[in-house]
Protein backbone atom coordinates (compact mmCIF):
# COMPACT_ATOMS: atom_id res chain seq x y z
CA UNK A 1 0.00 0.00 0.00
CA UNK A 2 1.19 3.52 -0.79
CA UNK A 3 1.43 6.42 1.61
CA UNK A 4 -1.55 7.42 3.71
CA UNK A 5 -2.32 11.06 4.44
CA UNK A 6 -4.71 12.37 7.04
CA UNK A 7 -6.25 15.81 7.33
CA UNK A 8 -8.01 16.32 10.67
CA UNK A 9 -10.12 19.42 11.24
CA UNK A 10 -11.06 20.67 14.70
CA UNK A 11 -13.59 23.36 15.53
CA UNK A 12 -12.88 24.09 19.18
CA UNK A 13 -15.39 24.24 21.98
CA UNK A 14 -15.28 27.58 23.82
CA UNK A 15 -12.11 27.88 25.88
CA UNK A 16 -10.60 24.59 24.66
CA UNK A 17 -7.79 25.80 22.40
CA UNK A 18 -5.16 25.84 25.17
CA UNK A 19 -5.99 22.25 26.09
CA UNK A 20 -5.85 21.25 22.41
CA UNK A 21 -2.43 22.92 22.13
CA UNK A 22 -1.14 21.11 25.21
CA UNK A 23 -2.40 17.75 23.96
CA UNK A 24 -1.07 18.40 20.44
CA UNK A 25 2.39 18.95 21.89
CA UNK A 26 2.13 15.49 23.43
CA UNK A 27 1.22 14.06 20.02
CA UNK A 28 4.22 15.77 18.42
CA UNK A 29 6.50 14.30 21.10
CA UNK A 30 5.07 10.85 20.45
CA UNK A 31 5.67 11.24 16.71
CA UNK A 32 9.26 12.35 17.33
CA UNK A 33 10.05 9.67 19.92
CA UNK A 34 8.03 6.61 18.93
CA UNK A 35 6.74 6.74 15.36
CA UNK A 36 9.02 5.30 12.70
CA UNK A 37 6.69 5.53 9.71
CA UNK A 38 5.34 9.06 10.14
CA UNK A 39 6.80 11.33 7.48
CA UNK A 40 4.76 14.46 8.24
CA UNK A 41 2.87 15.72 11.27
CA UNK A 42 1.91 19.40 11.32
CA UNK A 43 -0.61 21.36 13.38
CA UNK A 44 -2.08 24.64 12.07
CA UNK A 45 -4.30 27.16 13.89
CA UNK A 46 -6.47 29.78 12.22
CA UNK A 47 -5.97 33.48 13.06
CA UNK A 48 -8.58 33.66 15.81
CA UNK A 49 -7.58 30.26 17.29
CA UNK A 50 -11.05 28.75 16.94
CA UNK A 51 -10.06 26.00 14.51
CA UNK A 52 -7.10 23.74 13.77
CA UNK A 53 -5.99 21.49 10.97
CA UNK A 54 -3.59 18.60 11.55
CA UNK A 55 -1.84 17.17 8.50
CA UNK A 56 -0.36 13.71 8.89
CA UNK A 57 1.44 11.47 6.42
CA UNK A 58 2.57 7.89 6.86
CA UNK A 59 4.64 5.53 4.73
CA UNK A 60 1.73 3.07 4.70
CA UNK A 61 -1.40 2.01 6.57
CA UNK A 62 0.63 0.00 9.08
CA UNK A 63 2.51 3.17 10.08
CA UNK A 64 -0.84 4.97 10.43
CA UNK A 65 -2.09 2.22 12.76
CA UNK A 66 1.21 2.31 14.70
CA UNK A 67 0.77 6.05 15.23
CA UNK A 68 -2.76 5.54 16.54
CA UNK A 69 -1.48 2.85 18.91
CA UNK A 70 1.33 5.11 20.15
CA UNK A 71 -1.06 8.00 20.77
CA UNK A 72 -3.50 5.63 22.46
CA UNK A 73 -7.21 5.85 23.14
CA UNK A 74 -6.94 8.09 26.22
CA UNK A 75 -5.03 10.86 24.47
CA UNK A 76 -7.27 10.57 21.40
CA UNK A 77 -10.36 10.86 23.60
CA UNK A 78 -8.95 13.91 25.39
CA UNK A 79 -8.15 15.65 22.11
CA UNK A 80 -11.59 14.79 20.74
CA UNK A 81 -13.20 16.50 23.73
CA UNK A 82 -11.63 19.86 22.76
CA UNK A 83 -13.89 20.31 19.74
CA UNK A 84 -15.77 18.84 16.85
CA UNK A 85 -13.54 16.63 14.70
CA UNK A 86 -13.94 15.88 11.02
CA UNK A 87 -11.41 14.95 8.42
CA UNK A 88 -10.19 13.05 5.44
CA UNK A 89 -7.90 10.08 4.92
CA UNK A 90 -6.22 9.95 1.52
CA UNK A 91 -4.66 6.79 0.14
CA UNK A 92 -5.25 3.40 -1.40
CA UNK A 93 -7.52 1.89 1.23
CA UNK A 94 -6.91 -1.65 2.40
CA UNK A 95 -9.82 -3.63 3.79
CA UNK A 96 -8.39 -3.11 7.29
CA UNK A 97 -8.18 0.67 6.77
CA UNK A 98 -11.75 0.81 5.49
CA UNK A 99 -12.98 -1.24 8.42
CA UNK A 100 -11.16 0.80 11.06
CA UNK A 101 -12.45 4.08 9.64
CA UNK A 102 -16.03 2.91 9.09
CA UNK A 103 -17.43 4.72 12.14
CA UNK A 104 -14.89 7.55 12.34
CA UNK A 105 -15.87 11.14 11.50
CA UNK A 106 -13.67 11.07 8.40
CA UNK A 107 -14.14 10.54 4.69
CA UNK A 108 -11.89 8.19 2.77
CA UNK A 109 -10.47 9.30 -0.59
CA UNK A 110 -8.64 6.99 -3.03
CA UNK A 111 -6.07 8.25 -5.56
CA UNK A 112 -7.49 9.54 -8.83
CA UNK A 113 -4.95 11.73 -10.64
CA UNK A 114 -1.37 12.74 -9.89
CA UNK A 115 1.27 14.94 -11.47
CA UNK A 116 4.90 14.85 -10.45
CA UNK A 117 6.95 17.97 -11.11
Amino acid sequence: MATVMGIARFVFHAGAVDEFTRLSRQCVQIVEQEDTGTTRYEVYLNADRTEAIVIEEYVDAAAFFDHLAHVGPDLMAAISKTGTLTGEVLGSPSADLRERLANAPVSLFAPHLRAIT
